[in-house]
């Protein structure tokens, strides 16, 4: 079992970002452990940052009650209406309790709502589990076939990361876009290109946010677009991130990137967080 003096957070990924009414129930059973909530339309996907074990679970069952896999189109890849559920340890918490978290809640999600788990962490990555769910790969919790409704969940521990976005200008193509994305990805970068409406996007997981952050991704982003003519359109952080990573850039940059320091854990952690959409 985690250790119940354990500080973790857990930034779960839901296949749902287009009903308004939906995100306030699904944040409203969050209640003071919620730090955040993103979505967005296109992508038909929400990013819900927690703190804690017990609201990861609580938000979970309510998720798989309302929503439907089967009905859900969406820009961004998931295999369940609980997409993505990492526990990252704050403070003095160690990666040890996250994996202990992280398998209580897989324990937990397969065996009192019947959805399948995948785990991810020390044995492979989230991409490698994307990549071989189903085929190479099949749940380490509970059925060996999807839930009907929800698909299966992807439960992970990791490290802090930061979820990044640079959306490109409307004349650029396909080509183009998927040509950037891979040229970026890569030394603290995992990169996809995905067309949301009528502007393709740079979507990032920044890995080492502390050595390659949003500053130096979005320039690298740059200099591939220039080579196609590309310009970038404006950027987006995802969710949040830490105050030491944001430290390191240059302030007069935060505006360009989306940034500030009411979108930090720490801010949000000290000052509370309401879901107001």
């Amino acid at each position: 079992m985690c250790q119940s003096g354990a500080v973790l957070e857990c930034v779960i990924n839901i296949s749902e970002g287009r009903n308004v009414n939906t995100l306030r129930q699904l944040a409203a059973v969050c209640a003071d452990d919620l730090l955040d909530v993103h979505f967005d339309v296109e992508h038909n996907r929400s990013v819900f940052t927690l703190t804690g074990i017990h609201a990861p679970q609580r938000l979970t069952k309510l998720a798989v009650q309302l929503l439907q896999l089967d009905t859900h189109q969406g820009v961004h890849p998931r295999l369940g209406v609980v997409d993505v559920v990492p526990f990252v340890p704050l403070d003095e918490s160690t990666m040890d309790e996250a994996l202990l978290a992280r398998d209580d809640f897989a324990r937990w999600a397969s065996s009192e709502l019947l959805v399948p788990c995948f785990v991810y962490g020390t044995e492979r990555s989230l991409p490698e589990l994307r990549r071989d769910a189903w085929t190479n790969l099949q749940p380490q919790y509970g059925p060996v076939v999807p839930h009907s409704t929800a698909g299966a969940m992807s439960v992970g521990a990791r490290n802090l990361l930061v979820a990044y976005n640079v959306w490109l200008d409307m004349k650029t193509s396909e080509k183009d876009a998927r040509s950037i994305a891979q040229s970026v990805r890569g030394d603290g970068i995992r990169t996809l290109a995905l067309q949301v409406g009528n502007h393709w996007q740079i979507s990032m997981n920044l890995i080492d946010p502390e050595r390659v952050g949003p500053d130096i991704a979005t320039d690298r982003v740059l200099y591939f677009a220039q080579q196609h003519n590309v310009e970038i359109d404006h950027c987006e952080l995802v969710g949040l991130m830490s105050k030491y990573a944001l430290n390191k850039i240059s302030q007069h940059r935060w505006n360009e990137l989306d940034l500030s320091a009411e979108q930090t854990i720490e801010f949000r952690r000290s000052h509370g967080y309401t879901f107001t959409a």
